[in-house]
C-alpha cells in the first residue's frame, strides 16, 4: 500500500471563498482514485451560498459520523467536532435530541442526517441557525422550507455507498504524512468485561453508539450518552480527568441527569481520579481500549462502584 513514491491524482473543483481564515486563499480539490465513494466531491449543492474551507470539514466529518449508521440518525458539527448526536425511530425526533445535546454550542453549526430531510424535520431546523445540511436527498417540500432561508448550503450526497476510503494523508510543513483511513468498525468479539458488574443490554448499546461518535472527536476525548444520544462531549483536551471534567459541565449546563449514563474514551484510562469523578455523576458503565500497566487501579474503582468497565483493544485518536 505505502509505495516509494506516491502520485496524487488532484482534479481542481474550484476555487473556495478563503481558506481557514480570510487572508488564506484556497481551493477544492477531488481524489481521482476515489470517484466511487460518497463524499463531498460527488455531492451535490441544491442551494445556499458557495462552501467555504471550514464548512467542507464540517460537512465531511458529519459525513463520516451520519454513514456508520442503520438507524434514522442526526449530528450537530462545530469546528469539526460533535457536540451533538442521536438515533430514533425518525429523524425528526434524532435531530431535536441531536440538537438539544448541546444546544447552545449548536449555533452555526453543520447538521448531518442519514435519511432524506422530511418537511417535518425541515420545519424543525428552519427554527434554528445553522449554516449548512448534509443528507442522501431533500424532500421537495422540504427544500421549498429551507430555501426561505437565502444562506443555508443544503448538500445532497444521494444514497451512501458502501465502499469506504482507503487512505488518510496529513499535511505536514515539507511533506506528507499517509496512513490508512479509519474504517474499523467494533463488534462483539472486540469487548472484554472486566469488572464485576456486567453492563445491561441498554448500555452496550448506547457504549457501542458512543464509539461511532468518538471517533470523531479531537483527542484527548471523552463521550457521554445514555439511550443513543449524546448528552456531554469533552474534546481536544490536553489531559483525560480534563476531557471528563468538560463532558459533565456540558451534560450539567444542558440539564441531562447522568445517572444510568454510559462513557467511552479514546485510550488509556489508568488512574481512578477518572471512575471516581464517573460514579460521583451516577455513570454507570465505562468503554475504553484497555492495556495501561494502572488498569487494575481503575478496575478496582469500578468494582468498588459497581460500574462495569469494558475494554475494546481499539485505540481511536484524532489529531
Amino acid at each position: 500500500m505505502f509505495d516509494k513514491k506516491i502520485n496524487l491524482k488532484l482534479k481542481k473543483i474550484k476555487d473556495l471563498r478563503y481558506g481557514e481564515n480570510w487572508h488564506q486563499r484556497a481551493a477544492f480539490y477531488s481524489d481521482e482514485d476515489e470517484k466511487k465513494i460518497t463524499s463531498l466531491v460527488n455531492a451535490k449543492q441544491l442551494h445556499g451560498k458557495e462552501l467555504s474551507l471550514t464548512n467542507i470539514l464540517d460537512l465531511d466529518t458529519a459525513l463520516g459520523i451520519v454513514k456508520q449508521f442503520e438507524k434514522p440518525m442526526a449530528v450537530v458539527i462545530k469546528h469539526t467536532n460533535p457536540c451533538g448526536a442521536a438515533c430514533d425511530e425518525n429523524i425528526t425526533d434524532a435531530f431535536k435530541k441531536a440538537w438539544a445535546g448541546d444546544s447552545l454550542s449548536a449555533f452555526g453549526s453543520i447538521v448531518g442526517f442519514n435519511r432524506a430531510v422530511d418537511e417535518e424535520t425541515a420545519n424543525e431546523i428552519s427554527k434554528k441557525f445553522v449554516e449548512g445540511i448534509l443528507a442522501p436527498d431533500f424532500d421537495n417540500d422540504a427544500l421549498e422550507i429551507l430555501k426561505e432561508k437565502k444562506n443555508i448550503r443544503l448538500i445532497s450526497t444521494g444514497t451512501f455507498e458502501k465502499e469506504e476510503p482507503k487512505m488518510d494523508i496529513k499535511k505536514v510543513v515539507g511533506g506528507f504524512i499517509v496512513q490508512e483511513y479509519d474504517n474499523y468498525q467494533l463488534n462483539e468479539n472486540d469487548l472484554k468485561v472486566v469488572t464485576k458488574r456486567k453492563p445491561t443490554a441498554k448500555e452496550f448499546e448506547s457504549l457501542l453508539f458512543a464509539w461511532k461518535i468518538l471517533k470523531f472527536v479531537k483527542s484527548n476525548a471523552v463521550v457521554l450518552a445514555k439511550d443513543e444520544q449524546v448528552i456531554g462531549v469533552g474534546a481536544g483536551q490536553m489531559s483525560r480527568i480534563d476531557a471528563l471534567k468538560v463532558s459533565l459541565r456540558k451534560a450539567n449546563e444542558m440539564g441531562f441527569d447522568t445517572s444510568g449514563a454510559v462513557l467511552v474514551t479514546d485510550s488509556f484510562f489508568p488512574f481512578r481520579d477518572s471512575v471516581d469523578m464517573a460514579d460521583e455523576n451516577g455513570i454507570k458503565a465505562i468503554m475504553h481500549p484497555g492495556g495501561s500497566i494502572r488498569d487494575r487501579e481503575s478496575i478496582d474503582a469500578c468494582n468498588e462502584h459497581d460500574i462495569s468497565m469494558i475494554f475494546n483493544g481499539i485505540r481511536c485518536f484524532r489529531h
